[in-house]
């Protein structure tokens, strides 16, 4: 599935980050997924929120610069394995994957991908998630 990322580019002190999720919280935003990295003065944050084009405006009020890009949503079983079996159908349709970040709970993972042609990328899931057709039917 292909979902909204937010990317943030925050001071990297003390705080600000804080500030950023109180800000979404106060206006009821969940965060369902984040990836922090960071440079020696700034942080990038990325968010996969429930609310995109409202956390844009809101944080855009507060003066946060956001950039929103398209990222895959892929939910895999959580065993050993199972990321490498996606990264592989990945690679054999020369699809790049530039970043992800993810988490898995209660027997499933959710990984957020960011791959160099999010469209490619979501068909390439598509087709890995159908049945494979039985031969002579």
């Amino acid at each position: 599935m292909i979902v909204k990322q937010l990317s943030l580019f925050l001071v990297n002190k003390p705080g600000v980050l804080a500030a950023v999720c109180q800000t979404l919280g106060d206006h009821h935003i969940n965060i369902q997924g984040i990836s922090i990295s960071d440079t020696v003065d700034h942080a990038v944050v990325r968010l996969i929120v429930d609310d995109p084009n409202a956390a844009i405006h809101i944080l855009g009020e507060h003066g946060v610069l956001v950039v929103e890009n398209d990222v895959l949503g892929v939910e895999v079983d959580d065993h050993p394995g199972a990321l490498a079996a996606v990264a592989r159908k990945f690679a054999r349709a020369k699809v790049n994957i530039e970043y992800a970040y993810g988490t898995s709970d209660s027997g499933k993972a959710k990984i957020f991908v960011r791959v160099c042609d999010v469209r490619k990328g979501k068909k390439v899931l598509a087709q890995a998630a159908r049945p494979a057709k039985k031969k002579g039917t």
